[in-house]
Formats: C-alpha cells, sequence, structure tokens
C-alpha cells in the first residue's frame, strides 16, 4: 500500500540511473518506505491493549497494596503537621478516591503548596482544554479527510484515511478554520487560568506564611562594586530605588572561603564511613575476621596513592580533621572581605515590594536588585560571580546542551528508522526478517510496546543531566535553575524527538534521490531537486505517516501515569537492598521520608504531549482523543501523589506558569506552521490559504503580550507603588527591629549548619569501643572567640545554654534505635529535611519573623541533652508546647539558682539582651544570658555602626538632608553616615571586637 502511494504521489521515476551497492540500495529504500502499513495497524491495537490492560492491573494493584504501606504510598499522612496533612484515607479499596475527588482548590493550597496547587490546575487545563478540542477535531476533520480521501479513489486503509495524505483542493480550507479554532480555544484557556493563577498568587501574598516571612520583606543586591561591599554601600544602592520613606536593614555578604568544599567532604566521609560500619557490624556478636580497608582521599597528602589503610580507624580519623578544619576556617571568617552581593530588608511587604518595582529596569551602579528568594532558595556558591563569568558559565552550557542535542541526532534518528518500523530492520537483516514473517502478530505486538518503551527510557535521565549542567549555568537560586531547565528539556525534546524523529526518514530519502539523480548523469542537481519536491512529496507524507506512532506513544504514556502511583520502582528497589544489601541507618531513614516532586521532569513531559498534539491535530485528530484521555486519568492520579506521597522539595511560590504559558504559545504557533506546510502540499489554491494562515501566529503573539501586561506585575509584586503615608513612622515608638536576624537568615548556611554525625544502628554501639581505638569523647577544640560571630555556629548547646556533653558510650558516633528508623523522628534535622520539602509542611516556618527579640531560631533551638536523640535535633527550631513543665515558662526563661554557675561570668554591654546587667547574681535560662550568635562582626545587621541619632520624631525632610544627629549633608541617607570616624571605622577589624567587649559606638 505505502508503495502505490509513493507512486502516485511521485510523477516521475528514473529509469536509467546507475544503481547503488545493494547494501546501501536497500538502506536507501527503507528509509523511503519508513513505515509498513500491516505492521502498524497490528502495533496500535496492541499498543492499546496493554496500555489499558496493564494500567488498570496497576491501578488495581495500588488499591490492594496502599492500606497495607502507607510508608509508600501515603508519608505524608505520618510527617506532615495538622495543617498541612492531606485528609485521611480508609483501608478500603476504593477508599482513596473520595478523598481526591472531593477536596477543593482553596484546600489545597494549604495541604500541598502552591507550587503543587499550580501543577494539578495546569494539567487540569490540559485536560479540559484537549476534551474540547478532541470532540472538535475528531467530529470535523475525521469526516473531511475520509470523504476527500474516497473522492480520489486510490484505495487506502482506514487509519491512512483519517489523515490528509490524500486530500487535495478546496477541503483543505478545513485545516484553515480548525487551525484558528483551535488557537481561540487554546488562547481562552491560558487567558482564563492566566487570571485564576495571579488571584491564587494575590492569595499567597496576603496569606499567613508569607506575610511573617522574612524574605517577602526583603531584597537581593548582586554585582555590588568594591567600592560599596558594605552594609552602609548595600543601603546607598537601595537609597538610589528606593520610593519609599522606610529605612531597610542592611547586609553583606561574606567570604566562606573553602568552607562548602569542607562540608561537602566531610558529608561524604561521613556516609563512607557509614557504609563501612553498616557491612562490618551486620551482626555484632559474629565480627568479621578482617576489618574493612579503604584509599584515603586525594586530598589526603599523609598518604600514598594507591595505599591500603584501616577504613573505620582512617575515615573517623578524617572526619573529626575535616572538623577540625571547618573550625579553624569559622574562625578566620570576617567582614574583611565582604562578597559582592547583599540583602536589603525592608519594615513591611509594600515597602520592599514598591522598591523591587522602582529597580525592575535599573541597574545603580552596574547592581541588579530584585526581591530576595528564600533562604533556602538560594545556591550560594554562584551568587558572588561577577557578571562577565556569569555570561561565560551561561555561555559554556549552552555550547554543551547545543553538543548533546546534535550528538543525540544519530541514535534517535535509528531509533526513527528500525525500532518504529521492525520491517525496516528486517530489510537489513535477513535472518530477522524470516523470522518478522512468520510471527507477524508477534513482532507488531514487540513493535507497538517496545518502540515506545525504549523512547521513553532514553529520556529517562535527561532531566538529571541537564539538571547537573544547569548547575554549571550560574542561576543563583534553584527555582531559576529549575525553570532553565524545563526550557531546555523541552527545546531538546521538541527538537530531537518531534523535528528530527518525525522528519528524518523523509529528509533522507529526499537527499538520497539527489544523490542518486546526480551519480546517473542524467539530470542535474537543481533539475532533480525541483522534480522531488520536498515538502509535497516527502516532508508532508512523512508527517501523515508517523503520526500513528505518536498515537502509540501517547497510549503508553497511559501505562507511564499508572506506574507512577503503584510506585513499583520503590518498592522493587527499597526491598532488594533491604534483602540483599545493607543499609545504613540514615538510608533507612531516608526511605521512609516523602521523595521529592520533580516540577521540571513533568512539567516538560505534559508540555511536549500537549505539542505532540497540537502539531498532528490536524493530521491525524485521534492523537487529541489519546491526550485527552491521559491528562483525564493523570490529573487525579497526580493529585493522589501530591496530596499523600509527593512534597515539594523548594517552593517558589507558583513561579513555574509564566515558562509554561509561554511554551503553550510556542506549540499552538508550531501547530499553525504545520498547517501552512499542509496546505503548500496540498491546497490548489495555496497562496490564498497560506496568506489567511499569516494573522494566526502573529494573534498568539499579540495575546501573549496583551497577558503580560495585564497580569504579570499583579501576580510578583504585592503592590508597585509605595501608598504608605511618609509621616505615619513618626509618631511609631522606637523599636528596633532585631528580631528579624537579616545576618543569619541570609547568611550562607555553611557558617552555622550544623556537622553530621556517623550513624550506627543501636545493636551495634556495645562493640565500637572494641572495635574503635580513637576518641570517644567530644573534642573541646572551639575556641571562645569562635562564638563572636552573629551567624556562625561553633559549638552545639543544650536547652540551657551549656555545651552538651555526647554519651561516652557512642561518640563521636550516633546510636540510632530500631524503633527510630523513620524519617517522622528526624524530619527536622537540616540533614534529612533539606532534600524532603522541609519547613512549613512539618510545622516549622523556617522563614518567619521571630516572635521574641533575641531568640536565635535558626541557629540554638529545640536541642536535648542528648545527641543522639532525633527530635528536634538540629538548626530548626521545635515549637515549645504550653503546659509542660513551668507553668507555661519556656525552660530557656526561667530562673535558677542564685549561685554563679562555674566558669560564668556576668556579661552587659551592646550584645546583651538578656533582662538583667547583671548575670552574675542570678543562674538564668539560655536567652536570659549574652546571646552569642547576635554578637561579633556583623552584629545580626540591624542599625548602621556609627553613632545616630534613634529619635523617629525629627521631620523626614530632616532625616533625608541631614542634620543634629546625623552625619551627613542634603542628600544623607537615613541613619546611613556620609563620613565614617577615623577613630571608629565600620571596616576595621578591631572596630566589631569592641563592639563584641561592650565597646565601640552605638
Amino acid at each position: 500500500m505505502d508503495a502505490f502511494i509513493f507512486h502516485v504521489l511521485n510523477t516521475r521515476q528514473s529509469t536509467t540511473q546507475q544503481e547503488p551497492p545493494e547494501g546501501a540500495n536497500k538502506f536507501l529504500d527503507l528509509l523511503r518506505n519508513s513505515f509498513s502499513t500491516e505492521l502498524q495497524k497490528n502495533a496500535f491495537w496492541a499498543s492499546l491493549g496493554t496500555s489499558l490492560g496493564i494500567s488498570a492491573g496497576l491501578a488495581l494493584l495500588f488499591s490492594i497494596l496502599r492500606p497495607h504501606n502507607t510508608v509508600v504510598y501515603a508519608p505524608k499522612l505520618k510527617n506532615a503537621d495538622e495543617k498541612h496533612a492531606p485528609p485521611p484515607l480508609g483501608k478500603g479499596l476504593f477508599a482513596w478516591v473520595k478523598p481526591v475527588f472531593k477536596i477543593r482548590e482553596a484546600e489545597l493550597v494549604d495541604k500541598i503548596g502552591m507550587d503543587a496547587t499550580i501543577f494539578l490546575r495546569f494539567t487540569r487545563m490540559l485536560r479540559n482544554m484537549f476534551i474540547i478540542m478532541a470532540i472538535i477535531g475528531c467530529a470535523v476533520m475525521i469526516p473531511t479527510n475520509v470523504v476527500s480521501t474516497k473522492k480520489t479513489g486510490i484505495p487506502s486503509d482506514t487509519w491512512s484515511s483519517m489523515t490528509p495524505l490524500l486530500v487535495w483542493g478546496d477541503a483543505m480550507w478545513a485545516h484553515v478554520v480548525i487551525s484558528y479554532l483551535f488557537n481561540i480555544i487554546v488562547a481562552y484557556f491560558l487567558w482564563r487560568n492566566y487570571g485564576t493563577i495571579t488571584r491564587l498568587r494575590r492569595q499567597y501574598f496576603d496569606s499567613q506564611i508569607y506575610q511573617t516571612s522574612l524574605h517577602s520583606r526583603t531584597l537581593m543586591i548582586t554585582h555590588i562594586p568594591n567600592e560599596l561591599r558594605s552594609d552602609e554601600g548595600v543601603a546607598r544602592l537601595t537609597g538610589q530605588v528606593n520610593v519609599t520613606s522606610g529605612t531597610p536593614l542592611t547586609v553583606i555578604g561574606r567570604n566562606v572561603k573553602i568552607l562548602p568544599d569542607l562540608i561537602k567532604e566531610h558529608d561524604k566521609t561521613v556516609h563512607k564511613l557509614e557504609s563501612y560500619l553498616s557491612k562490618y557490624l551486620k551482626d555484632p556478636d559474629h565480627l568479621p575476621a578482617s576489618r574493612p580497608t579503604c584509599s584515603p582521599s586525594k586530598n589526603d597528602k599523609a598518604y600514598s596513592k594507591g595505599q591500603k589503610v584501616d577504613a573505620i580507624e582512617y575515615l573517623t580519623s578524617r572526619i573529626r580533621d575535616l572538623e577540625r578544619q571547618i573550625i579553624h576556617v569559622r574562625e578566620t571568617v570576617d567582614m574583611r572581605d565582604p562578597m559582592p552581593f547583599g540583602f536589603s530588608s525592608f519594615e513591611s511587604i509594600p515597602e520592599a515590594h514598591a522598591v523591587a518595582y522602582s529597580a525592575r529596569r535599573k541597574h545603580p551602579d552596574g547592581t541588579t536588585i530584585k526581591l530576595a528568594p528564600r533562604p533556602s532558595d538560594i545556591i550560594w556558591k554562584n551568587l558572588p560571580l561577577s557578571k562577565g563569568k556569569r555570561r561565560w558559565k551561561r555561555f559554556m552550557n549552552n555550547i554543551w546542551v547545543t553538543l548533546l542535542t546534535i550528538i543525540w541526532v544519530v541514535p534517535n534518528a535509528l531509533i526513527a528508522a528500525f525500532l518504529t518500523n521492525l520491517s525496516n530492520l528486517g530489510q537489513v537483516w535477513p535472518a530477522f526478517k524470516v523470522q518478522l514473517y512468520a510471527h507477524p502478530t508477534t513482532w507488531a505486538a514487540v513493535q507497538g510496546i517496545l518502540s515506545p518503551a525504549i523512547l521513553s527510557l532514553v529520556y529517562l535521565y535527561l532531566p538529571t543531566v541537564f539538571r547537573r549542567l544547569a548547575m554549571r549555568a550560574g542561576d543563583t537560586t534553584k527555582t531559576s535553575r529549575e525553570k532553565h531547565v524545563t526550557h531546555r528539556l523541552y527545546a531538546f525534546f521538541v527538537f530531537n524527538n518531534l523535528v528530527v524523529f518525525s522528519f528524518f526518514s523523509a529528509i533522507w530519502a529526499y537527499i538520497s534521490y539527489i544523490v542518486d539523480e546526480a551519480k546517473g548523469d542524467h539530470v542535474n542537481v537543481w533539475k532533480a531537486i525541483q522534480d522531488q519536491q520536498l515538502i509535497s512529496k516527502q516532508l508532508f507524507p512523512a508527517l501523515c505517516q508517523v503520526s500513528q506512532f505518536w498515537v502509540i506513544w501517547l497510549l503508553q504514556r497511559n501505562l507511564g501515569a499508572a506506574v507512577d502511583i503503584a510506585q513499583l520502582w520503590t518498592l522493587f528497589w527499597v526491598a532488594c537492598a533491604r534483602a540483599f544489601g545493607q543499609p545504613t541507618p540514615r538510608q533507612l531513614i531516608q526511605w521512609t521520608a516523602p521523595p521529592p516532586f520533580e516540577y521540571a521532569a513533568y512539567y516538560n513531559y505534559f508540555l511536549f504531549y500537549s505539542t505532540v498534539a497540537l502539531c498532528f491535530a490536524t493530521l491525524q485528530p485521534i492523537v487529541l482523543l489519546v491526550t485527552a484521555i491521559y491528562f483525564a486519568l493523570d490529573a487525579s492520579l497526580k493529585k493522589y501523589l501530591l496530596m499523600y506521597v509527593f512534597v515539594t522539595k523548594t517552593e517558589s511560590g507558583g513561579q513555574f506558569w509564566r515558562i509554561l504559558f509561554n511554551r503553550l504559545i510556542f506549540a499552538t504557533i508550531l501547530s499553525n506552521f504545520v498547517v501552512a506546510l499542509a496546505i503548500y502540499a496540498r491546497a490548489t489554491s495555496k497562496w490564498t490559504m497560506l496568506i489567511a494562515m499569516i494573522p494566526a501566529p502573529l494573534l498568539m503573539l499579540g495575546f501573549k503580550w496583551w497577558c503580560a501586561r495585564t497580569f504579570d506585575d499583579r501576580m510578583y509584586y504585592y503592590n508597585k507603588s509605595a501608598f504608605k503615608d511618609p509621616e505615619a513612622n513618626l509618631s511609631l515608638p522606637n523599636k528596633p527591629r532585631k528580631n528579624d536576624r537579616l545576618s543569619v537568615r541570609f547568611g550562607n548556611p555553611v557558617l552555622y549548619k550544623r556537622l553530621i554525625t556517623p550513624m550506627v544502628h543501636a545493636k551495634a554501639t556495645g562493640v565500637l569501643s572494641k572495635i574503635y581505638q580513637g576518641r570517644l569523647q567530644v573534642d573541646e577544640h572551639s575556641s571562645p572567640s569562635a562564638s563572636t560571630y552573629g551567624d556562625v555556629h561553633m559549638a552545639a548547646l543544650s536547652a540551657s545554654g551549656r555545651a552538651i556533653d555526647r554519651p561516652s558510650s557512642a561518640a563521636p558516633f550516633e546510636s540510632v534505635p530500631e524503633g527510630q528508623l523513620d524519617f517522622f523522628y528526624y524530619k527536622n534535622r537540616d540533614e534529612f529535611g533539606d532534600e524532603h520539602g522541609a519547613g512549613e509542611i512539618y510545622g516549622q516556618h523556617i522563614d518567619a519573623l521571630s516572635d521574641r527579640p533575641s531568640t536565635p531560631s535558626t541557629i540554638y533551638s529545640g536541642y536535648g541533652d542528648r545527641t543522639g536523640s532525633p527530635v528536634g535535633y538540629g538548626s530548626r527550631p521545635v515549637p515549645y508546647r504550653v503546659g509542660s513543665e513551668g507553668s507555661g515558662v519556656h525552660p530557656a526563661y526561667r530562673t535558677g539558682s542564685p549561685t554563679v554557675a562555674p566558669g560564668q561570668r556576668g556579661r552587659s554591654g551592646p550584645g546583651y539582651r538578656g533582662g538583667s546587667s547583671d548575670l552574675g547574681t542570678q543562674h538564668q535560662g539560655l536567652y536570659s544570658y549574652r546571646n552569642e550568635s547576635e554578637a561579633g562582626l556583623v552584629r545580626n545587621a540591624a542599625q548602621m555602626p556609627l553613632g545616630v541619632s534613634s529619635e523617629r520624631e525629627e521631620s523626614v525632610e530632616r532625616i533625608r538632608q541631614g542634620g543634629s544627629g546625623w552625619v551627613g549633608g542634603r542628600r544623607g541617607y537615613g541613619n546611613v553616615p556620609q563620613q565614617e570616624s577615623e577613630e571608629y571605622d565600620p571596616m576595621s577589624y578591631d572596630y566589631f571586637r569592641e563592639q563584641g567587649r561592650g565597646g565601640g559606638r552605638h
């Protein structure tokens, strides 16, 4: 059948040309005829049967296993706090269906967050959009194509007759009309959801979680020049775009030196030691005869290359050495080497957003000022990059992505030529051809299942590859990195999967024909090009015939949706690891944690499915029906997964929408070009139709511009102008904003994060002293000056403020009881929570403004006297529950014996924030002592270091122009001095030391 169709389409066939060699001739022939009709038809039915059958079986398997394995199928039920916990599930077979369909979007925002809610809305939008398009496309295009095909009198199978392969003349006007109608449908759904998501964003701005966050009122300034790298410099830069009367708190970034590399190596060494201990201590009562050995670290110059050492002794010693190096580097961090980035925090959200909006197109002194992301969203190692280095990194990243895209063309083209039609493989493999003709039904089933499956598996790890490439591109936030990953993945899929895959056989056949004609010397090359029309005789027929493969491939995606909810890979991997491996306590804990949701990967898949459906909507309308079925199924399944299984690793507040909107606009315009190609190949009055198609993409571009002007500002800014009365602050009491902890909240975590401790099973604790002869006590090697820096954590403190004394039987290891090998006990520890959506979902608002002044909520909180206790261990605060011992008084504020604790001195001065100026006369709680985390060099970045008047009764005009109590002239900045005293230079090392001892000016 295909040969006959191509005979009709090709009006000229050479009869005298020289034949190429036999092998090359077969290869060219199979590329010219890339699909076998009978095999393809059987492959479609095989794919449909397996997709529906296996999907139904997996859904039933999930319903059976779910009530008995909540660790895999509902981990959020156990770990989320009351506000974020999903509705409870019954034990019935389909008890999960009602809670999923009953819950509404307003509740989902609180339960799963903005990012997950917008993902589900995007999925529902695609479902509804393709249902309407499928009805219209199947009702209009299929009858048009079938009737027009019959009029030609050319024999055709049912599948080909539904395509415009044999449609000519005025019937192509139907493609023009349907193209405009589909554009209107896409634009309507995008416009409606743009407005709804803008409304959700406005509600998010008004939510308690956003209103009480520090990042919501903070600006991030990057590319700061050398002369302005100070707290005062950040204030001056902000002042150039400040359209409000507010005076921000500012802090400049600090050089953390090699701390990130040291901590990364420390964590890697700890994980390695845990692995050796887990295997060696599998049976503590019967230890192996030989102790494990390992190769020393490449960074450890004390050992020669290739030397083997005792793994337990060496790794423990290496961990201790790394800890000492980390402490030493932390001790030497100060403000004498500031970085080219800083943060500026305002008193209110409207002030910060008004300044950010004012600065969106301004770059004072070459800087970039924008709203600060959540501290957990920042990629700290990329913040110090200069504009030149950042451009170079992006350029090299684009080079690598381009090379990967080009290299992938070869295997992708081979898959398109052979796996999509096994008869092509039989042309070059005679033995396989015999089997193919002997068992056509079996091989048709293999083709319908194998080809889409291999194509999907090949691209399974591409999101990971692109994410690792994006990490080198200089993105300053994880959210922007994920958006760039989505962008590059989509471009890769469209080029390699859609363009190359769909057009490869046609283009190769076209080129091979031209080469054959030129070699035969019968006609010149240009004449051959004119005769062998690329579009009408090669590209368009190839698109019509390859459409069947995309229908089969989308059918397989329904199977993928069922595999996702069944969590088969998780069940299989964990079961095998437990049965045949020796997992460490840390691994066992991580396996019980809610996994993070891969937004970039799933958004790319959904965008690509939509692009395929839109491009082939008029060529094979069945593709719209299959796509609608897929999104109808996945909308419900993904809703369950996001409610009960997955968490958002880094919440962006719904910032993915614009990249989704733009890609759908692109996909719609691309579909218009496909329609134009069909018109050029088949229409008789093609130029009239092509002119009629010109406004379609232009209208979509205009629609994009209109939506951006209408919605974007309201979506990303709380307000655009300062509406606060500039005189309003004059009557406010003088309440210094010291509880924001700007330097800590927006300080690099490597300065204060607690180092992880090797974990061992509790059953093996008793033999540690026998197998390890090193230290079994915590080294007290942190100097007193280590705590001088406000955001540098050096010593582990208990709730009483004393150094923790680890149990001598386990130190320097952490013993984990068998009953506590669960994420529930460790969800508030940084080492576990950061990878599994730590924060609000577990009841810890990390970015919240402190409710109590002087509460070091990100440093010393929630620690018990036992290091091995999992609950509350970490750098996140553990809420104190009223009703506990002490009649509702927090233990940190209780008073004790009037005697002075040994070694405790009375403290006072600027760093002290307790209730008494003489602590030497009474033993107080933790927060009654001087707060070491807020004293020292940075001074929590609250007020400016030089002496200024703190009275707010001066008029705004006087504050701006300078006057008594202020240093500066007419163009002075609030409390930012314009001249610095030589005696009290704020950039001097001794200045901050003076303040740390109670000296200096205030």
